[in-house]
C-alpha cells in the first residue's frame, strides 16, 4: 500500500487529491481510494482493504502505517501478515531497532539498474527474542541499507531503513523478506513513476468533482492492461496502441 498526490488537481479552495492504492507484488493495482480532505492515509487504511480476503497474505506499507492498531487489525481481525517500514516518525521503535546487534549478522546483497541509477541493497535480519521492540506480534526485524549511484552524476546516496514483521523465520527467510521489501518499493517505479512520466499525471489540470480519481483509475487500468499484454515499457505500449486508436485498445480489453 502506498499513496500519491495528484499535484495538478489542487484548487484555490481545496488541496490536491491524495490517492491511496493497493498493488500486488507484481505491480497490478487492485484498488484505490481518495483520502478525504483534512485527513491522511491512516484513516483510509482499513477502508481500502475491507473488500479483500487477506487470510495468509502479507501486507506491506510505508512508515506512516506502522501503527499498533494496524498491526493488530491485520493479524487478529484479517488473519494476514505484515511487513511495515520504520522511520523517524516512530522514534522509540526506531531507536529500539537501531540498538539491535546488527553487526553480528551477515548481510545479503541484491543489485538493480533503472531510472538512471544503480542501486545496491544490503539486508540483515534478526529474530526478536526480547520484549523490545515493543510492537504487536513482531517476531523479526530487518535492516535495509540501499546505496544509490546516479548513472550520470555519480552522486551516491544512502539511508538505512528498518522493517518489522510478524512472519517467523520458518515462514519468511531473509531472501523472502528482501523480496517483500523490493515488491513494496516497486509501487514507486511500476505505478507512480509511470503515471508521472508516461501520462504526465502531475501536469493534469482535471480538478472537478471525482475527476482526479477517475482519471487515475483509467491510468491504472491502462498500465495493468498493457502489462498483461506483455508490454514491459508502458510508454512504448501506449505508442503502439495509438497507431490504431479505435481498434487496438479495445482488442487489449477484449471488447468488440
Amino acid at each position: 500500500m502506498d499513496g500519491k498526490t495528484a499535484r495538478g488537481s489542487r484548487t484555490h479552495t481545496a488541496p490536491a487529491a491524495h490517492l491511496l492504492a493497493a498493488v500486488t507484488g507484481k505491480g497490478r493495482t487492485v484498488t484505490q481510494s481518495r483520502v478525504p480532505a483534512k485527513t491522511n492515509e491512516v484513516t483510509a487504511f482499513r477502508h481500502l482493504l475491507a473488500p479483500f480476503d487477506l487470510a495468509g497474505a502479507t501486507v506491506t506499507a510505508d512508515a506512516l502505517h506502522t501503527r499498533r492498531d494496524h498491526a493488530c487489525h491485520l493479524v487478529e481481525d484479517r488473519k494476514a501478515h505484515y511487513l511495515l517500514l520504520v522511520k523517524g516518525n516512530q522514534p522509540r521503535l526506531h531507536a529500539a531497532l537501531r540498538a539491535l546487534p546488527w553487526q553480528r549478522v551477515r548481510a545479503r546483497y541484491d543489485r538493480e539498474l533503472g531510472h538512471g541509477r544503480r542501486e545496491t541493497r544490503s539486508l540483515r535480519v534478526l529474530t526478536v527474542t526480547d520484549p523490545h521492540p515493543d510492537f504487536p506480534h513482531a517476531v523479526q526485524a530487518a535492516e535495509i541499507l540501499p546505496h544509490r549511484t546516479g548513472a550520470r552524476t555519480r552522486k551516491v546516496s544512502r539511508q538505512t531503513v528498518y522493517a518489522i514483521t510478524d512472519l517467523t523465520a520458518p515462514q519468511a527467510s531473509p531472501l523472502t523478506l528482501a523480496r517483500l521489501a523490493r515488491s513494496h518499493w516497486t509501487i514507486e517505479d511500476r505505478l507512480h513513476f509511470v503515471r508521472d512520466t508516461a501520462f504526465a499525471e502531475d501536469a493534469s489540470k482535471i480538478r472537478t468533482g471525482h475527476g482526479p480519481e477517475n482519471m487515475t483509475t483509467l491510468r491504472n487500468l491502462a498500465i495493468d492492461t498493457l502489462r498483461a499484454a506483455g508490454h514491459t515499457g508502458i510508454a512504448a505500449g501506449l505508442r503502439e496502441v495509438s497507431y490504431a486508436p479505435h481498434q487496438r485498445p479495445l482488442d487489449l480489453l477484449n471488447l468488440p
